[in-house]
């Protein structure tokens, strides 16, 4: 028993995040007009807890609440954390017929959520790849363990820090079905880090599940240059990826709740997603 209060003490102290975020973080205010707002109705959506190897990480679920089990899309947050916009996306593949989860993944690190810019980016900065990979098998593994979702079709798609994520998924998991990456950085341009030591160009040749990589002409952080040099690099691997470069649109087209936001764009990637996802076997 003292054993057990011990370990729930060291997870509460270790866990910076326990419950999920309300609204939008505070970093990405003011909120655009255009935001898109998806209801839960006939969904089963909300926050759950995933069990992790040091304790619990908070998520957001939506799924159809008839019917299942159903394929599983892991959603991978943007570097603002599972704010609204996260949960917003979950919604609308619940409504395609997904299970479609959320993890927190700095939960150990930190609340991005009320933080300015600068102060996300200390708190992001100290979030390890081996510990995102680790967290979101955990969420795969919750899914299956529900009934509720087969992980034989399993899916994933992020956005900007979650978009780099997807690739590096696609290189961790053996039984991933096919990933989309939103805007997701591909090479570290000499800022690998001992806990963020690789990034997609290094993994080419150990992607294992056809990823589409969905990236704007105008993004200024992600060179047109450098998606050219990982389409060379999966090829020369044999790995059969696609990519979309969107003239005009900058980074972020797809966050409807920012300035960034592109109709068209984004528009036409959500359609390339759900085509992706059914050809690859996540449906």
């Amino acid at each position: 028993m003292r054993e057990d209060m011990l370990r729930a003490t060291i997870t509460r102290r270790e866990f910076a995040v326990t419950t999920l975020a309300a609204g939008f973080a505070l970093s990405t205010q003011p909120v655009a007009a255009e935001t898109i707002t998806t209801d839960a109705t006939g969904l089963t959506a909300g926050e759950v807890k995933i069990p992790v190897k040091d304790g619990t990480v908070p998520a957001y679920r939506a799924a159809p609440d008839k019917g299942g089990p159903f394929p599983v899309v892991l959603v991978v947050q943007e570097i603002f954390g599972v704010h609204e916009h996260i949960k917003d996306v979950c919604r609308r593949l619940a409504k395609l017929g997904y299970l479609a989860i959320a993890p927190e993944m700095y939960a150990r690190q930190g609340d991005v959520s009320k933080l300015a810019m600068a102060d996300v980016m200390k708190v992001v900065a100290k979030v390890p790849d081996a510990q995102v990979m680790s967290d979101l098998d955990a969420t795969v593994e919750w899914a299956k363990k529900t009934g509720n979702g087969d992980t034989a079709k399993l899916g994933i798609t992020g956005f900007c820090w979650g978009g780099r994520v997807v690739w590096l998924y696609a290189a961790h998991n053996k039984d991933l079905k096919a990933g989309v990456a939103w805007y997701g950085r591909l090479s570290g341009a000499g800022k690998a880090t001992d806990l963020q030591p690789k990034y997609p160009i290094d993994l080419a040749g150990e992607v294992k599940a056809p990823v589409l990589g969905l990236y704007g002409e105008k993004d200024t952080g992600i060179p047109v240059k450098d998606v050219e040099a990982m389409k060379a690099a999966l090829k020369k691997a044999d790995k059969p990826s696609e990519f979309v470069v969107y003239p005009d649109a900058p980074h972020a087209f797809f966050a409807d709740y920012r300035p960034s936001f592109k109709k068209d764009a984004a528009e036409d990637g959500w359609k390339r997603l759900q085509a992706w996802f059914k050809k690859n076997g996540v449906a």
